[in-house]
């Protein structure tokens, strides 16, 4: 079966409804291919090495957390960016692109579906009186030690996290936000969280965690930015009967 771009787009623009987030580049279709899709790739960066794995899989279209034309970037098209777009346009593939919205939705979101692969039930957002916040709060089945929990985020994601301890009692509240914010430690800090799980770290979070009394899990924010594209691309694929891959371009970041 295939679809046209226009209408994939189009639903996935209804799913994710990028119009009420203010984000740091744009969201939906960001380069133009062929105008009628059979096979998608996801993955979780439009890099090189995924553009390339792409073209080998014959993907009309490629759908990623992390696209192009970010805010306060060289616009000049010259040297990587160069590269990666010459190859989108040889070959005819589009690239579609959801940052803050895939993070943010209730089904599909990058939280929502690490919160379900960690055992985690969702209880509300970070910011609980905005119905768009990005990053949630929850409680875990049983209290667990700092420790086993590491273990456990270790095991599932198949990446050894970093802990910080900041008490010495257990993990039964937690705040958790995929990819790059570990700034909002604090909002999990004032939501009473035992700990607070995020992709990246600062040297800022480390001293935060020790002095605010929680614990901080770096995960990594590629492992923990997996889901949100694949579970999207799946239900894109079985809405319109599509062949769709996820590849996984390894980032130990």
């Amino acid at each position: 079966m295939s679809v046209s771009l226009t209408d994939l787009v189009a639903a996935a623009d209804d799913l994710l409804a990028p119009q009420n987030f203010n984000d740091y580049c744009p969201n939906g279709l960001q380069v133009a291919g062929c105008s009628d899709v059979r096979r998608i790739v996801s993955g979780v960066t439009a890099s090189q090495a995924l553009i390339e794995a792409a073209i080998d899989a014959q993907a009309d279209a490629i759908i990623v957390h992390h696209g192009y034309f970010w805010r306060g970037e060289d616009p000049c098209v010259v040297g990587m960016k160069r590269r990666r777009l010459a190859l989108l346009l040889q070959h005819d593939i589009s690239l579609i692109a959801y940052h803050l919205p895939l993070d943010a939705h209730p089904e599909l979101g990058n939280n929502i579906q690490l919160a379900r692969r960690l055992g985690i039930t969702v209880e509300g957002g970070l910011e609980p009186n905005n119905p768009r916040s990005v990053g949630n709060v929850g409680v875990l089945s049983a209290p667990q030690s700092a420790q086993d929990f590491a273990g456990h985020v270790a095991k599932v994601l198949g990446r050894r996290p970093l802990l910080e301890l900041g008490h010495d009692r257990p993990i039964r509240r937690i705040g958790w936000c995929t990819g790059g914010a570990q700034s909002y430690i604090e909002k999990a800090v004032a939501l009473g969280m035992d700990a607070y799980l995020s992709g990246e770290v600062s040297e800022p979070t480390i001293l935060a965690a020790r002095e605010l009394g929680i614990h901080y899990i770096g995960a990594g924010h590629h492992a923990t930015e997996r889901y949100g594209v694949q579970a999207l691309a799946r239900e894109l694929a079985s809405r319109f009967d599509l062949h769709h891959e996820f590849i996984d371009i390894d980032n130990p970041a």
